[in-house]
């Protein structure tokens, strides 16, 4: 597991990522190195919120990147009182050893105020799994 831990507070919400090496994902032979990272959204307002939609821009160590858009984090649109935390796991492929990944939550309040919340970068690194 890896020791690398992201954390960025951001109103009403804060976000923790924790990453991992997936070996099983994993083919040197043909480019492809497998992550899991761990998100856990915690409500640190004082009214509830929902997460909407998210924005991931993934890097890999040629700087190739990609960005994903959708709806929700993993079929989930998780409404949060003040206090509530969600958590939830997810996986991605790069190219590479190495890379790192960010984003922006995009959420709304009960009081139909829009707010964006951004994601820490976090590193991908096969070679953190090996210490």
């Amino acid at each position: 597991m890896s020791l690398y831990h992201a954390t960025m507070p951001a109103q009403p919400f804060i976000c923790t990522v924790t990453p991992q090496f997936l070996p099983e994902q994993t083919d040197p032979a043909q480019g492809i190195y497998g992550f899991s990272y761990t998100v856990t959204v915690t409500n640190s307002g004082q009214v509830p919120a929902q997460l909407i939609a998210r924005h991931w821009i993934i890097t890999d160590a040629t700087g190739h990147t990609e960005e994903v858009r959708g709806l929700g984090v993993i079929g989930h649109q998780p409404l949060l009182q003040p206090g509530e935390r969600f958590e939830y796991t997810s996986w991605t492929r790069i190219a590479t050893p190495r890379g790192r990944m960010q984003g922006t939550f995009f959420c709304i309040t009960e009081n139909a105020e829009w707010f964006e919340t951004p994601v820490p970068a976090f590193e991908l690194s096969q070679a953190r799994a090996l210490h």
